[in-house]
């Protein structure tokens, strides 16, 4: 086995920096494209995670630093029942506006998906409030449907989500009785 020239030397640049990071008390940091939710990079950060960051934990994501307030945003929910594969994801529960909307895909290959998902679709909270959807903007038919049903963000002037922690969405008669995601804080 022939050993170039610029073994030794990469060898001892290799040990130098490895000596170097031993001795320091300082993490090494995590690249920027790492830490997308950091305090500069994000105006939506809480006081909570604003705290956490401050407190040294660089991580204001981790489940010790979620706000028991807020909701784990975007989070996928997938059903596979008979031939028809749904997967919903909520959008904005943080901050809903006049509306609590959900994106929606559909995907089958023996299943017309022309139904109005909006009166097969209820929303309904661990305080015990229930809503019925209001709107599904999605084209009628197909194998491969996608678009966003949406629910009211409050009912009889109270914000739906107040003081709730748990949100369950469910879809009847879609080639299954029923199907239920549920969304957690």
């Amino acid at each position: 086995m022939k050993i170039s020239k610029s073994a030794p030397f990469i060898a001892f640049i290799i040990l130098v920096s490895l000596a170097l990071a031993s001795c320091s008390g300082t993490p090494v940091a995590k690249p920027a494209a790492a830490a997308p939710n950091s305090v500069a990079q994000n105006s939506s950060t809480s006081p909570d995670e604003v705290q956490a960051l401050q407190a040294g934990n660089n991580d204001p994501i981790s489940d010790a630093n979620i706000s028991a307030s807020n909701w784990v945003e975007e989070q996928p929910k997938l059903d596979e029942q008979g031939a028809v594969t749904i997967e919903i994801i909520p959008v904005k529960l943080n901050n809903p506006g006049s509306a609590l909307d959900f994106e929606v895909r559909m995907n089958t290959h023996s299943v017309d998906l022309s139904m109005n998902l909006a009166e097969l679709a209820t929303l309904s909270t661990d305080t015990g409030k229930t809503v019925q959807a209001t709107q599904w903007d999605a084209l009628a038919g197909g194998h491969h449907v996608s678009g966003r049903l949406s629910f009211p963000s409050s009912l009889a002037g109270a914000p739906l989500l107040e003081g709730v922690k748990k949100l369950t969405l469910t879809l009847t008669n879609v080639d299954a009785p029923e199907r239920v995601f549920v969304w957690e804080k």
